[in-house]
């Protein structure tokens, strides 16, 4: 089903996600430090090349030398969303032909996303973190945007009511979270987070941290520049994640 202004009632795939993280994160490392900075991108992309072998060969029985090319999450496969599902499906398939459980398309954003942060932070340290989370707030207002005009492409306007109902991300079953509405905002909780428990688990949170503190602000001022987001819980941190979404008054009022 196509909406008015060709705006999809669809989800938008994490393919579209990925790929969408990545080249925003390239743009503002690259504005900030330049050549010196995309060096860093790509030791960060090396640096998941290289999880993804020594992965295989430690999970599996199997013993790998090389990973076929289809199934390397490399520069040129992060280009767009279908080269992201092509990537997602071929390592997929081999992981699951080695025997183990292959990782979510989650987990590998989750992985990308640190494995460049910490390049990045390594290199240039509180400037890249800057710059990191820079790359975090374009991508996320963007995906704000993104959701105002599905809204306005059903003739609703860009309120706190319809901000979770035209939300861009669909949720799998690898989110675990509970949403209160009420009078004057609108409270979630989330007890499991596919992006915060991989982080846990490989212990990026150092680096995954900085997507957490950016994103639902960002999309949230995409979407209306006066919604804002009170997030006082991490699932990095506290366990889990506790947002508190209020639409302030229109000060041009």
């Amino acid at each position: 089903m196509t909406l008015r202004n060709d705006v999809p009632d669809v989800p938008v795939t994490m393919d579209q996600i990925t790929s969408k993280l990545y080249a925003s994160l390239v743009k503002a490392v690259h504005e900030q430090f330049g050549d010196e900075g995309l060096k860093e991108v790509e030791q960060g992309v090396q640096a998941l090349l290289d999880e993804q072998l020594n992965d295989l060969n430690q999970r599996s029985d199997l013993s790998y030398k090389q990973l076929d090319e289809r199934a390397r999450y490399s520069i040129p496969h992060l280009a767009n969303a279908s080269e992201v599902k092509e990537t997602q499906r071929a390592y997929e398939h081999i992981q699951k032909e080695a025997g183990i459980e292959p990782y979510t398309i989650y987990a590998m954003m989750a992985k990308l996303f640190a494995h460049i942060a910490k390049a990045v932070v390594d290199r240039f340290g509180e400037s890249g973190r800057k710059a990191i989370k820079e790359g975090v707030r374009q991508f996320g207002e963007a995906r704000g945007r993104d959701i105002a005009r599905r809204a306005a492409a059903k003739g609703l306007p860009n309120t706190a009511e319809n901000y979770l109902t035209n939300y861009d991300m669909g949720r799998s079953d690898l989110f675990e979270f509970e949403t209160t509405y009420h009078p004057k905002e609108i409270e979630q909780t989330f007890t499991v987070c596919a992006f915060g428990n991989q982080w846990k688990k490989d212990g990026t949170g150092e680096h995954g941290i900085l997507y957490c503190q950016m994103i639902d602000p960002s999309i949230a001022k995409g979407y209306n520049p006066n919604f804002d987001v009170v997030h006082d819980r991490y699932v990095l941190k506290e366990g889990d994640c506790h947002f508190r979404f209020q639409m302030k008054e229109d000060e041009s009022d």
